[in-house]
């Protein structure tokens, strides 16, 4: 492998991960950066170490070359010079979609966008036949202008998958077919989009409800069996059905496709949704009025629903529509509600 020498100079922790921990950094070309030091995987053979370090070169070489708006610029890989670390310098950017997800369920405008320039980002990485196999809010990175960037890209083999998937919590994002020994390919990174997408939409909070979708992936039909909040239209549910099939043949076959559908998704009315134990509420407003819908768990068995509207300057508060009952006859109740 090519040694090279640079004075970077290296500054705070911002995250760490799996692989190893990213810092604040200025370089004397590019000015602030964001670093990320890679060093030898825990139970990882010199031997598969040393074949990983040469990978990582080539990948950022390519990556180095992939200039588009939707992918963090790589500017390149230096060798540190008195230990056996790697340096990956790259574009910095402010945070990323997993503080988003953590905030609540993103708006539908807001997640469209984000799905958007995901996309482009992947069908350019694609395009220089490269594989992600890492597509989740916290790769998602947000850019000084609000863009949304796809990092992380070239730490992970078909060889570390599963153990890198196991030891950072990230099986969630594993398309059926990697469980199997399939191996990930262009519809992986597809699948793991759609699960994104499912999770920025929901919010922390309803994703943790979810039983273990390690667990849940493996039985098979896991897209079809996922809870979806009422407000999400028909449009979103059956573009992140798709996309998350378990038969490969089934889903979108590239990011092209993929975005073609994306352009006929729904995202009016657009409604804030605000997650708390055992309540949900909903908020949007029009020139005129304002609407709150809440959704009340009394017990297991008992559930409560309501929507009204209230003036924004003159007028009466209207109810259009309350209810208690079972869980499942208010979701009926809500879906068909924001349906209408």
């Amino acid at each position: 492998m090519t040694d090279f020498s640079s004075a970077l100079k290296k500054g705070t922790e911002i995250s760490s991960g799996f692989f190893g921990k990213v810092f604040n950094a200025v370089d004397p070309v590019h000015g602030d950066v964001a670093v990320k030091v890679l060093h030898q995987h825990i139970g990882e053979a010199d031997d598969d170490w040393a074949l990983r370090k040469e990978t990582l070169l080539n990948e950022a070489q390519s990556l180095s070359q992939a200039d588009h708006p939707n992918v963090v610029r790589v500017h390149h890989l230096v060798k540190h010079a008195s230990d056996d670390t790697l340096h990956l310098v790259m574009e910095l950017c402010n945070g990323s979609l997993l503080d988003a997800f953590k905030t609540g369920p993103m708006q539908l405008s807001a997640v469209r966008r984000a799905a958007t320039e995901t996309a482009l980002g992947l069908d350019a990485l694609h395009a220089r036949g490269m594989i992600h196999r890492d597509i989740k809010p916290g790769n998602l990175l947000v850019s000084k202008n609000g863009v949304i960037k796809i990092g992380d890209f070239g730490l992970v083999t078909d060889d570390l998958i599963l153990g890198y998937g196991s030891s950072v919590g990230y099986i969630d994002h594993f398309a059926p077919e990697i469980f199997t020994g399939g191996g990930t390919s262009v519809k992986s990174d597809i699948w793991a989009l759609g699960m994104t997408l499912y999770r920025l939409l929901h919010g922390r909070y309803w994703y943790s409800q979810l039983p273990d979708p390690r667990e849940e992936i493996k039985k098979g039909g896991y897209a079809s069996k996922l809870p979806w909040l009422p407000h999400i239209p028909d449009s979103w549910r059956r573009l992140i059905r798709r996309a998350m099939h378990d038969d490969k043949t089934q889903r979108y076959q590239n990011a092209l496709q993929f975005l073609d559908a994306l352009s006929n998704v729904v995202c009016e009315p657009e409604w804030r949704c605000e997650l708390k134990p055992g309540k949900i509420i909903w908020t949007r407003s029009t020139e005129t009025r304002n609407f709150l819908v809440e959704w009340t768990e009394h017990s297991s068995r008992k559930h409560e629903w309501s929507a009204n509207s209230f003036p924004r300057k003159k007028g009466n508060k209207r109810a259009i529509g309350a209810a208690i009952s079972s869980k499942e006859d208010c979701v009926r109740a809500l879906n068909k509600f924001f349906a209408s």
